[in-house]
C-alpha cells in the first residue's frame, strides 16, 4: 500500500517549518479553485477550510483511515460538502474525467509511483482541469542536491517513504502536463528539505 501521509510532511515540518510557515504555500495553492476538487493525500483535513467558495465539493482521498476520520472532524467552518475515501494515488477511486482540480500539498514526495499518480490525475480531470501543487523536492545547488541524494535513502524510510530529492516540476512536465505558473525558493529551515515547488499545471 501506498505510504504518503498529510502527517509526513509534519514529521519534516517540526525539524525545519512550522505549521504557520506552511499556511501562506496552503492559501496560495488552493486560490483558484473550483467545482468539484480532488484532494491527494488529504490527511487530516488541513486545507478544508482554506478552500474558496468556487469550490463546491472537495473529495479527499489518502490511504490513512485514521486520518480520514480526523478529516471528517476538522473545524470547517463554511468549507465546501466532502467526501472522504480511502485509497492510493497510483489508483484513485474516481471515474474518467470527474473533476475540475486536483490539489496536492507535501504529497508527491512521498508516493510510491510519482510517474502513475500523474497519470492517474491527468484520467481524472476533465478536459480544461487544473493540477495545483505545492511540493518539496530537488533543489539547484550541487550542494544541496548531493545532501539531499544523500539523507534520502535513510529519510524516506524513517519518514513515510518522503523523498527529498524529487525533481517536482519535471516529473509534472515529463508525464503529461504544461506548467503554466511555477514558482520555486527555499522556505525557512534546512536547504536540504525546504526547497518548494508550487505550481499550476493543466493536461497537455
Amino acid at each position: 500500500m501506498l505510504s504518503y501521509r498529510k502527517h509526513v510532511l509534519p514529521g519534516l515540518t517540526h525539524l525545519a517549518m512550522r505549521q504557520d510557515q506552511l499556511l501562506p504555500y496552503r492559501r496560495r495553492a488552493v486560490a483558484g479553485l473550483h467545482g468539484r476538487v480532488l484532494e491527494i493525500g488529504i490527511g487530516s483535513g488541513l486545507n478544508l477550510a482554506l478552500y474558496p467558495e468556487a469550490v463546491r465539493e472537495v473529495v479527499g482521498v489518502d490511504p490513512s483511515r485514521e486520518l480520514l476520520r480526523r478529516a471528517e472532524r476538522a473545524p470547517h467552518g463554511s468549507r465546501p460538502a466532502t467526501e472522504m475515501i480511502e485509497g492510493v494515488a497510483e489508483a484513485l477511486p474516481l471515474e474518467d474525467r470527474s473533476v475540475d482540480c486536483v490539489l496536492t500539498t507535501w504529497t508527491l514526495c512521498s508516493v510510491s509511483e510519482p510517474e502513475t499518480a500523474l497519470a492517474e490525475i491527468r484520467r481524472v480531470l476533465r478536459p480544461g482541469g487544473v493540477f495545483r501543487f505545492v511540493e518539496h523536492g530537488l533543489a539547484p545547488e550541487p550542494r544541496v542536491r548531493r545532501w539531499q541524494r544523500w539523507l534520502t535513502p535513510a529519510w524516506h524510510r524513517c519518514a513515510g517513504n518522503c523523498h527529498l530529492d524529487r525533481p517536482t516540476a519535471d516529473l509534472v512536465v515529463e508525464h503529461g502536463f504544461r506548467l503554466e505558473r511555477l514558482d520555486t525558493g527555499y522556505a525557512k529551515g534546512p536547504r536540504p528539505m525546504v526547497f518548494m515547488y508550487e505550481g499550476l499545471a493543466r493536461p497537455t
